[in-house]
């Protein structure tokens, strides 16, 4: 699928198997104490593209379960077919360590295009561009005293640069309000296709990032927390081209310690709907 950036995403089949991939995830994916999970996603879709290998269907949703910790270092990928049809297939895939009973479950469909309609019923969001506004690799505002309770992430550092166009920082004081964060992200070497269009694996990675509008709902007192997915959907709507993406973050309910999350990503250059993503997450707590 990907042409250039991401080399190190990229899977091998095994020889004499069909069914069977291997690759290697390396550290610069690391979040808190896992990989990134839509990066684990991404192995998955790449595995199930190369099984497939029909160009003209291009993975149109993708379902996963966490069932297991997928750490760094080697993974192995097996795909089953589920259907190959004329204008859309089925495919369902799982990553996992070496000798570990579990990893990431994934199920995806690719389609050919096809005869429909076309509208978007949602709104671009109306916040400021990137231009101008404070990222999170930069230094500390001047004068203020704060410190966080974790190491900066390669994630986050290596791959990803995030400018906040709504939301609090976390230096910033506690006030009251919705669920919701709007992010520009840019990849520092983004994955592309042969076209120079954004390949899907890059939107499945920058949408795997929900837990922001869970953190901007709770306040002073949450304590120390982290957000591990349950489960991930995503709905790829259409193509991007390299450069900031706007992510508009929701948490719509939590409860039992569990959080319903989404996220919508934009294509700034003509305002147009990338994808559509869905998460249940789990609270975890350092005490």
């Amino acid at each position: 699928m990907g042409s250039t950036g991401w080399e190190d995403l990229e899977v091998t089949a095994v020889p004499g198997c069909d069914d069977r991939f291997t690759a290697t995830i390396a550290d610069r994916w690391m979040l808190a104490v896992v990989p990134q999970g839509g990066v684990v996603a991404a192995l998955a879709l790449r595995a199930m593209a190369a099984r497939l290998g029909e160009s003209e269907q291009v993975v149109r949703s993708l379902s996963v379960v966490f069932a297991g910790k997928v750490a760094v270092g080697p993974v192995e990928i097996e795909v089953t077919l589920l259907r190959r049809g004329r204008s859309m297939s089925q495919l369902s895939a799982t990553v996992r360590n070496p000798d570990a009973a579990a990893g990431l479950t994934a199920v995806a469909v690719f389609g050919a295009p096809r005869r429909g309609f076309e509208f978007t019923d949602l709104s671009y969001p109306d916040v400021p561009g990137p231009e101008g506004l404070p990222s999170y690799r930069d230094p500390l505002p001047e004068g203020i005293d704060f410190e966080f309770d974790f190491e900066p992430m390669p994630f986050w550092e290596e791959v990803v640069e995030t400018r906040p166009a709504v939301g609090r920082a976390p230096w910033e004081p506690f006030e009251e309000g919705p669920a919701e964060v709007t992010y520009w992200y840019r990849f520092d070497t983004p994955p592309l296709l042969a076209d120079g269009s954004l390949d899907p694996v890059g939107a499945i990675v920058l949408c795997d990032t929900m837990p922001g509008a869970v953190s901007q709902k709770l306040g002073p007192d949450a304590g120390s927390w982290f957000g591990p997915s349950a489960d991930f959907t995503i709905h790829l709507l259409g193509p991007a081209r390299p450069g900031w993406i706007l992510a508009h973050n929701k948490a719509r309910h939590a409860g039992d310690g569990y959080a319903s999350v989404e996220m919508t990503l934009w294509d700034p250059t003509n305002r147009s709907l990338v994808a559509y993503a869905t998460q249940m997450m789990f609270f975890t707590f350092a005490s």
